[in-house]
């Protein structure tokens, strides 16, 4: 058996025990109480108008990551204020990217972000989300579960270099600043008309004036030096 095959025999080996433990994981109602209130108070700020009823399942997603993080580390603890802005609603400055229907081909997706509160927030848009971890897959089909927004998205279990690139609109990525030399990759990789949505700092506008690529960027509101970066198609 090759190596990499034995490797993903392992983890699959192990996956049965993820759910006893991550349910036996405490999530302390305070902090959902406080993630929920912060969720309300700042939505504003990030021009984000958000149903009751897309608010309540985006509680649960952060219950059920609480409950899944000590075992698979899926995002750095924080506070759930932080949570709140840092993840969910920073996240949620793609919605006004994504035209209607969309198709988003999501690099890395690790604990859901940006992609599922966005499948949350737009019931009209289809989700591919590329995973190397297969533990982290397992979480990421349970997420869409949870969140009732299964239908909309496919998980895949590989690293995105070794798959054919979905037939989407847009790729979006988080994880860019801790993985720099996959920038040039991801863009050989992504369809030729799909529009890049890309969270990242200075270091990442670098790579992207070298490439010569055309594009956009939007400050994120509460950080001085973080941002999304919209990449046009090439002509």
């Amino acid at each position: 058996m090759p190596p990499g095959d034995v490797q993903n025999a392992l983890e699959c080996a192990d996956l049965s025990a993820l759910w006893p433990i991550a349910l036996s994981m405490p999530v302390i109602a305070e902090q959902v109480d406080t993630f929920a209130a912060t969720l309300l108070a700042r939505a504003p700020r990030y021009n984000v108008d958000l149903l009751p009823s897309h608010r309540e399942r985006l509680i649960d997603y952060y219950k059920l990551l609480q409950q899944w993080n000590p075992r698979l580390h899926l995002v750095a603890p924080c506070p759930p204020e932080e949570f709140a802005w840092r993840h969910v609603l920073e996240s949620l400055l793609l919605l006004p990217q994504l035209k209607p229907k969309a198709r988003v081909g999501d690099i890395g997706s690790g604990g859901g972000l940006p992609i599922i509160p966005n499948l949350i927030s737009r019931p009209d848009i289809k989700a591919t989300l590329i995973e190397s971890s297969s533990k982290k897959c397992v979480f990421l089909r349970e997420a869409l579960r949870t969140t009732g927004t299964a239908t909309q998205a496919t998980v895949v279990a590989e690293r995105f270099e070794t798959t054919t690139a979905p037939d989407v609109d847009y790729i979006s990525c988080r994880a860019l600043d801790q993985f720099k030399e996959l920038l040039p990759k991801m863009v050989d990789w992504s369809p030729a008309r799909s529009t890049l949505l890309l969270f990242g700092g200075e270091d990442l506008e670098r790579q992207l004036e070298q490439q010569r690529r055309q594009y956009s960027r939007i400050q994120l509101p509460d950080s001085e030096r973080r941002y999304l970066y919209v990449v046009r198609p090439m002509e």
